[in-house]
């Protein structure tokens, strides 16, 4: 009877796996010699991150990272445009509206998941190509090594939807050189390709169809370390002429970036655009006005406070800021303006950065007690 019982288990596993290789499963996740590989597979969907796809890759993870068989760990797309354009936010919006744990559940799975990527101990190789957005830079950029292409395309985008650029935003993009990265923050601007590597994000830059061939070398090195790895890297990314002369696409705004987006208030940064009065200040202004103003609020001081933060302390604080923006009006709002009405017109309460208060933003940095992200 054990032994028709080990029986049964062992078929269960296999239709398991079977389940999860067959090309409908929302992520594949799949050993190939030394390297696991995870394939985010919601082509339709851009391979937006939901709940059951973190749920999957997160003890795969950790399975891997103990395995002595598993030397390195690579994650990718499917469907040529998208590597992951980031949390699936309409169920998480649905899941709102009927007061549903899966408000909690999501944003405490990923970012649990940002931080064992963050803190693997395994080489973890991400290739960004295509739409890398939102929680798609949250299970990319914390690895060792991201492989940009020409194809790349990032951005956080999510004052534009009434939240701030978690799943570690607050780690990553103050640490980018200069200001950037608060300014990426807040205004959301999208960087593509070569600019990709250039500011920051990625390590490496590889023409798009070459990838495979990247891919199969990586599999194929023999007991591979992080340097052999960071070699084979780099003799792909020397090879690679695309864009090579093209200089950086912020380079001549870069001195303003960094003056004006040193301010200390969000107030401080529209009065220092207002100022300045060039096209490039303008355009920006432009922009932060079509944002939600708690959003940007917040974003400001969660990235002023994570620039000292370990990523750890970082994800705990972006934490209780997912949960109040959930309890808010903006992130509703939001969504319904750019992803369900699609009128890109969403009415923010409060509609001004100065009706936002010093003590609501306070409110919302506040310890949960028992219900704070424990990692």
């Amino acid at each position: 009877r054990l032994r028709a019982l080990n029986r049964l288990q062992v078929i269960l596993q296999h239709l398991k796996m079977s389940k999860q290789t067959g090309s409908t499963a929302e992520v594949l996740l799949e050993k190939k010699g030394g390297a696991g590989i995870i394939t985010l597979n919601r082509p339709k969907a851009l391979n937006a991150l939901n709940l059951s796809m973190i749920q999957q890759i997160y003890p795969q993870i950790k399975t891997w990272e103990q395995d002595p068989e598993t030397f390195l760990i690579i994650i990718k797309g499917t469907g040529g445009k998208a590597f992951c354009a980031g949390g699936d936010i309409r169920a998480i919006r649905d899941a709102a509206k009927v007061g549903d744990k899966l408000l909690q559940d999501f944003f405490r799975g990923e970012y649990r998941l940002n931080n064992a990527i963050g803190t693997c101990k395994k080489p973890y190789v991400a290739l960004i190509d295509g739409i890398t957005m939102g929680g798609g830079v949250g299970v990319s950029v914390h690895g060792h090594f991201r492989v940009a292409t020409e194809k790349t395309v990032f951005a956080m985008p999510e004052t534009a939807i009434g939240l701030f650029p978690d799943v570690g935003g607050g780690y990553f993009l103050p640490r980018l050189s200069g200001k950037i990265g608060y300014y990426l923050a807040l205004t959301g601007c999208r960087l593509k390709g070569r600019d990709v590597l250039k500011v920051g994000i990625a390590t490496h830059f590889v023409e798009s169809e070459k990838l495979p061939a990247l891919e199969k070398d990586l599999i194929a090195l023999k007991s591979p370390s992080k340097e052999k790895i960071a070699d084979l890297l780099n003799s792909y990314h020397k090879k690679c002429t695309i864009d090579q002369e093209k200089a950086f696409v912020l380079d001549e705004h870069m001195e303003k970036i960094n003056s004006v987006f040193s301010a200390n208030s969000m107030e401080e940064i529209v009065k220092k655009l207002k100022q300045d009065g060039s096209p490039f200040a303008m355009k920006q202004l432009e922009t932060i006005n079509k944002m939600s103003p708690t959003s940007l609020k917040l974003t400001l001081r969660q990235l002023r406070e994570g620039a000292s933060m370990s990523l750890q302390e970082v994800l705990q604080m972006e934490y209780r800021l997912s949960q109040a923006c959930m309890k808010g009006h903006d992130f509703f709002e939001g969504v319904r303006a750019v992803l369900i009405d699609k009128d890109q017109s969403p009415r923010w309460k409060p509609a001004a950065l100065e009706e936002v208060s010093d003590e609501f933003v306070d409110s919302c940095f506040k310890p949960l007690g028992n219900d704070d992200l424990k990692l």
